[in-house]
């Protein structure tokens, strides 16, 4: 059984948008100011050599123009080679691959891949999808790349009416630029005192 790693890079805040395409967002890329060699090291560990990925429709749209034509490089191979498991309405127009419908009902065709054989899965963006699998059970470690930037606007990390969870802390990782590296694995539900 596959196991879902939730990856996102996130300001303090909790914003995970990184460009404006369509809705003015006016601080398209402010995570390169923080890349480092040794952030890419860790973010190439923290994938793995193999894996596929799991993404919603916009953010699928938003890394095939981009990833197909970048020039080769470990992050940029791994992504290529790696199969794209897609939230999609019309799976007809999918072209960077391979690539793979999750079908009319995302959490049951989560479900079937994380239940074959193969390698891990990864999410990363997709801030809806995120909340779907959390609700749902389905993911089994999230990893903050957490930036030392305050954004005040911007698509968030959990949509509203995420179900309200807690997570274990399994381990940190601080990189030169301030840069944190957080991993949490999810422990159920939240509960109070």
């Amino acid at each position: 059984m596959r196991t879902l790693k939730i990856i996102e890079h996130i300001s303090l805040d909790g914003v995970i948008q990184h460009s404006g395409d369509d809705d003015d967002f006016p601080y398209s890329e402010w995570s390169v100011p923080y890349r480092t060699p040794a952030g890419r090291d860790a973010m190439l560990a923290a994938h793995g050599e193999s894996f596929d990925l799991l993404l919603g429709r916009r953010t699928y749209d938003l890394w095939s123009d981009f990833w197909p034509k970048a020039p080769s490089s470990p992050m940029a191979d791994r992504l290529n080679a790696a199969t794209k498991f897609v939230a999609t309405h019309r799976p007809e127009s999918l072209e960077w691959g391979p690539f793979e419908s999750l079908g009319p009902d995302i959490v049951e065709g989560v479900r079937r891949i994380k239940s074959d054989n193969g390698p891990d899965l990864v999410l990363s963006g997709s801030s809806t999808l995120t909340s779907t699998l959390l609700e749902h059970g389905l993911a089994d470690e999230v990893l903050l790349v957490v930036y030392p930037v305050l954004l005040g606007t911007g698509k968030r990390f959990f949509a509203e009416g995420t179900p309200a969870q807690s997570f274990e802390f399994t381990g940190t990782k601080a990189m030169p630029s301030g840069v944190l590296l957080s991993t949490y694995t999810i422990a159920g539900p939240l509960t109070t005192g």
